[in-house]
């Protein structure tokens, strides 16, 4: 087996690894640094369960080799909190009733990081262009959509005081 030694940056913290070639990335997060709210889902790329942020793009962990992803900043759910505070789309799922089983929230929620931090005032149909690769068998996606619109008016109102502070 043809393994080797990687320094991987997840959540902001650097973690050499010893990783057989072949392995995947949500392999790696869920079995090596056991980072679990990276869910398996379809493991064929089709389903976004294991939706990652890597350099703050979305990418499907189950596709992805690590040995790849050497440099990059890779962020998951668990690294989503700033300063033990929840995320604003943390905080917008919770309130708006989007999270049902969970077992997709933590790859929707940074798909939807990743469309507010390039655009902090998306349209509806921009929100769900961004999410479509996420699948979601129990919300029905209208609460998935309100909380991405919450989140992001909440964004823009703690930059908006920031601004002027």
């Amino acid at each position: 087996m043809d393994v080797r030694i990687i320094t991987l940056r997840v959540n902001g913290e650097s973690h050499a690894l010893a990783v057989p070639v072949h392995k995947t990335l949500l392999e790696v997060l869920r079995e090596d640094l056991h980072l679990t709210g990276t869910k398996h889902g379809c493991e064929l790329g089709e389903c976004g369960a294991c939706t990652v942020l890597v350099d703050g793009e979305p990418v499907l962990s189950c596709l992805a080799l690590p040995i790849e992803l050497e440099g990059r900043e890779i962020l998951t759910i668990e690294g989503l909190m700033e300063n033990g505070h929840p995320h604003p789309l943390q905080i917008a799922f919770a309130e708006t009733g989007a999270v049902q089983c969970g077992y997709c929230t933590p790859g929707v929620v940074l798909s939807a990081k990743a469309l507010l931090d390039r655009n902090p005032m998306p349209t509806r149909r921009e929100i769900a262009e961004a999410l479509s690769g996420n699948l979601c068998r129990c919300t029905g996606y209208i609460q998935i959509l309100e909380a991405v619109e919450r989140a992001a008016a909440r964004m823009r109102e703690m930059r908006s005081i920031s601004d002027e502070g």
